[in-house]
C-alpha cells in the first residue's frame, strides 16, 4: 500500500513508506523538479557487482567508487600497499568500457608528464600537442603523495574544471572523467602530505583495509593461476554511463535536505575544535554524493540517511582537527560526532 508523499519526494509521486518528517512546513519542489526523471535504463548496482567480483569482501569500497563516478567526483584511496587500491581503479574502468591512464607518481615526476607537452614538428613548422595520461576517462594516480607538491598541483585544474591548459591553450578532457588516486599512509618513507587545496578536490576518501580470513583464502584460490582483472568485462557503455550521471544529477533533493547539509557545514565552521571546517564546495559535493547514494538505493529523491551514509567519506579528509593539525590525521571521528549532535530538520 502506498502512503502520502513526504517532504523528500516529489508531491506527485507516491512512495511505499513515508520517511520521518523533518519539517512541519510544506516543502513543494520548484517547477523544475515537478517531474521526477525517469529511472535510468542502466541499474548502477550492475556496475557495483562487476567491481565487487574483483575485490573480495570489499563491496562497500566498490559502492563508494561507483557513487563517485555517478556524482562526477574524484576518489582518494588511502591504505598500505598491496590491499587492492589499483585493482579497484582498473576494475571500475573495465566495467564501464572506459579508457584508462595510469600515472606512477615519483619524486622526479614533472607536471608535463601528467598533462602533456607541445612538440615542434619541423615538417609542419608548428607545435603539436601530445596529450598526457590525464586525457583518459579514468586516471589512476598511483601513490600520489610520492611526488612533489608542484607536480601534485598539476591535477588541480583537471579535477576542478575537466580541462587542462598548456602554454595558453585549453584542452577539454573526456566525459566521464574520474581521478582515482591512491595514497600511502603519510608516515611511510618518501611521502609528501597532500596540501589542503589538493585534498579538497577529491569528493571522497576511503580506506580498503585488510580482508578477513575467509575472503583472503578465497582470493588466494581464485588468483592462484589467473589475474583477477582478466574476469572484468564491460557491463555498461560510456553513453549509458553519461546518461546515468545526468539522471543522478537531476534527482530531487527537498529544501529540508539542503538545510540539513548547510546546518552540518555551519556547525564545523564555528567549532573551536577545528582548524579548517567544511567549505561551500564540501556542501555541494555532499549533496551530489547523497544523490548518488539515493540512486544506488533505487530512489528518485534524497533522504537524510543518504546524507549520513556518505558524509564520512566526503568530509573526513577535509576537516582538520586543531589537536591533530600537524599530525596528518583526518576528521572522520569528528564527522561521526557531528552527525550525532546536529538535528535533522
Amino acid at each position: 500500500m502506498t502512503s502520502p508523499t513526504s517532504p523528500y519526494s516529489d508531491p506527485g509521486v507516491a512512495v511505499r513508506s513515508a520517511p520521518p518528517v523533518i519539517d512541519d512546513d510544506p516543502v513543494p519542489p520548484p517547477a523544475a523538479a515537478q517531474a521526477v526523471p525517469p529511472a535510468p535504463r542502466l541499474n548502477p548496482l550492475v556496475i557495483v557487482e562487476a567491481v565487487t567480483r574483483t575485490l573480495q569482501g570489499l563491496r562497500p569500497a566498490a559502492e563508494l567508487a561507483v557513487m563517485a563516478l555517478l556524482a562526477e567526483g574524484h576518489l582518494l584511496v588511502e591504505d598500505v600497499p598491496g590491499v587492492g587500491k589499483t585493482t579497484l581503479a582498473k576494475a571500475l574502468a573495465g566495467a564501464i568500457s572506459a579508457s584508462v591512464g595510469r600515472i606512477q607518481f615519483t619524486p622526479d615526476l614533472l607536471p608535463s608528464d601528467i598533462v602533456g607537452v607541445n612538440i615542434f614538428r619541423a615538417d609542419a613548422r608548428d607545435f603539436e600537442f601530445i596529450p598526457g595520461p590525464v586525457f583518459n576517462h579514468i586516471v589512476i594516480a598511483d601513490e600520489i603523495n610520492r611526488a612533489s607538491p608542484k607536480t601534485q598541483s598539476a591535477l588541480l585544474e583537471a579535477m576542478q574544471e575537466d580541462q587542462v591548459t598548456v602554454e595558453g591553450r585549453t584542452h577539454t578532457l573526456p566525459r566521464p572523467f574520474v581521478v582515482l588516486a591512491t595514497q600511502n599512509p603519510i608516515e611511510m618513507d618518501g611521502t609528501y602530505p597532500l596540501p589542503e587545496a589538493q585534498r579538497d578536490r577529491f569528493m571522497m576518501r576511503l580506506s580498503l583495509g585488510y580482508p578477513d580470513a575467509a575472503h583472503e583464502v578465497t582470493m588466494l584460490e581464485e588468483q592462484e593461476f589467473v589475474d583477477p582483472l582478466t574476469d572484468v568485462h564491460p557491463v555498461a557503455t560510456l553513453e549509458q554511463v553519461r546518461t546515468l550521471v545526468d539522471s543522478v544529477r537531476r534527482l530531487y533533493a527537498a529544501p529540508a535536505i539542503k538545510r540539513y547539509i548547510v546546518a552540518l557545514a555551519s556547525a564545523t565552521r564555528d567549532d573551536p575544535e577545528l582548524v579548517l571546517g567544511a567549505s561551500p564546495r564540501a556542501s555541494n559535493l555532499l549533496l551530489r554524493a547523497s544523490k548518488a547514494a539515493a540512486a544506488l538505493a533505487g530512489r528518485a529523491f534524497v533522504l537524510p540517511d543518504d546524507v549520513q551514509r556518505v558524509i564520512g567519506p566526503t568530509w573526513g579528509h577535509r576537516l582538520i582537527l586543531r589537536r591533530t593539525a600537524t599530525g596528518g590525521a583526518d576528521g572522520l571521528d569528528y564527522v561521526n560526532r557531528l552527525v550525532a549532535r546536529v538535528r535533522v530538520g
